[in-house]
């Protein structure tokens, strides 16, 4: 008990042994701290043992954090576009923006990469607002070029979310690129919203009224209260991609699938599948109402280069080869 509450603790703990790891105490000691500090990237509240395959992961780590506090300034992050697709007919009505780092010596990596480091060291911040600003900035760009506004997706972090200049950082963003907030969503994963449920209603509020659409990421995985649910100012509900994964063959993942767009619908919200792959995900999706796709059936997340492509073909020929072949495949 604290000052009249009760508080809880828990422990990460790391383990070296003598003599198998080492045979002095500060070798025993930097082992041990190295496997605590594995046992918290693998959730906390457990145990891990030293061993040298966690030392090559945790050299491997520092590198990543050391280098990823100057990839902004030496201009290494990029942006890649996954097209979302109206069900019914067809269309590329936006364009999710997803952040890769390309890497001096290990190549184009994946945010699965370096996200979870930019989180723990507070330089999820800076990259964040560049995301905005550079995808709001490319759709600009998509603008003169003479083609239709889309709806552009950037994501979110949950430190992002908490941030005490979000607003502040949108609306800068907003401002500088000359971008019409009603093109803009953020996503946001459904355990980041749930985390603090009554700060989330009103922050999500002050986005609605600013114009932004609203869209709950990996939906299906927080364990969301419906009480709030309904009261959260959304326009979507993305279905996570591994409910998706198997449908309509996994007779559990087709009844969640089916159960999240009956529970979106009468609540008056969107739906988009992601992670579609097949053929037969297109067909039970359609059919059972989701209004939006997006996946490698249709496109791979691309390159701003090969992203442009695509809409400038879907704008002079009505729909993209991509889109086109689903559209055989689904009649």
């Amino acid at each position: 008990m604290i000052a009249g509450r009760e508080v809880h603790v828990t422990a990460s703990i790391g383990i070296s042994t003598y003599p198998g790891d080492a045979h002095d105490v500060r070798s025993m000691m930097k082992y041990a701290d190295i496997a605590m500090y594995r046992a918290k990237e693998q959730g906390r509240d457990t145990f891990q043992f030293y061993s040298d395959h966690i030392n090559v992961h945790s050299l491997e780590r520092l590198t990543l954090e050391s280098q990823l506090r100057g990839a902004l300034e030496r201009d290494e992050l990029v942006l890649h576009y996954q097209p979302v697709l109206d069900t019914k007919r067809g269309d590329i009505i936006g364009m999710e923006a997803l952040v890769r780092w390309r890497h001096r010596e290990w190549g184009l990596l994946s945010p699965a990469k370096f996200i979870g480091i930019a989180e723990e060291t507070g330089l999820i911040a800076p990259i964040g607002q560049w995301v905005l600003h550079t995808a709001c900035t490319q759709q600009r760009n998509w603008i003169e070029l003479g083609l239709p506004p889309i709806r552009i997706a950037v994501n979110l972090s949950p430190r992002q979310f908490v941030h005490r200049n979000l607003i502040d950082d949108i609306t800068r963003a907003l401002e500088n690129t000359r971008f019409d907030p009603r093109w803009l969503e953020l996503e946001i994963t459904e355990t980041t919203v749930m985390h603090n449920a009554q700060r989330a209603v009103a922050l999500l509020g002050e986005l609605k009224q600013m114009g932004i659409r609203i869209a709950i990421d990996d939906f299906g995985t927080g364990y969301s209260s419906l009480a709030y649910l309904k009261r959260f100012p959304i326009n979507t509900v993305k279905i996570d991609r591994s409910f998706v994964a198997d449908v309509p063959r996994d007779p559990g993942n087709t009844a969640i699938t089916q159960a999240i767009i009956a529970m979106a619908h009468s609540l008056g919200l969107k739906v988009t599948a992601e992670g579609v792959e097949t053929a037969e995900q297109v067909s039970f999706l359609r059919e059972h109402g989701c209004e939006e796709m997006q996946g490698y059936y249709f496109s791979r997340p691309l390159p701003v280069v090969e992203a442009t492509a695509m809409l400038k073909s879907a704008a002079e020929a009505g729909v993209s080869s991509n889109v086109f072949r689903w559209k055989q495949a689904a009649a």
